[in-house]
């Protein structure tokens, strides 16, 4: 039963993935703080961060959808930013890989549960 956003998968997996992504920020060169650290803890946040605020809205069908539209933006902004740092050596292929497989599943569940949320 779902009671709370602390409730939905998608919303476990995608806190979950922002926090990695976040203390793999802070290997990062410092050089990149204001840039590439910055855009990637930002957009790894929103994921859940767009999740549980639309959540709170759900009484809206269309609120609770456009929040989860957001929080699918930012998971595919992630893949790009994922991409990006592998191609400038800050990612290996093996780390590119399991980032990516997470952020794929994140997707699917977001399509789902805009799909099936009434």
């Amino acid at each position: 039963m779902i009671t709370n956003y602390e409730d939905l998968s998608v919303y476990q997996k995608s806190y979950s993935l922002s926090v990695r992504i976040y203390k793999l920020s802070r290997t990062l060169p410092k050089h990149e703080t204001y840039g590439i650290i910055s855009q990637i803890s930002r957009a790894a946040l929103s994921i859940p961060l767009n999740i549980a605020e639309g959540y709170g809205k759900r009484d809206s069908v269309a609120e609770f959808k456009r929040f989860l539209h957001m929080a699918k933006g930012s998971c595919d902004e992630m893949k790009v930013l994922i991409d990006f740092c592998t191609d400038v050596g800050y990612f290996d292929e093996k780390l590119k890989a399991e980032l990516k497989i997470g952020y794929d599943e994140i997707g699917k569940m977001l399509h789902g549960l805009l799909k099936n949320w009434q």
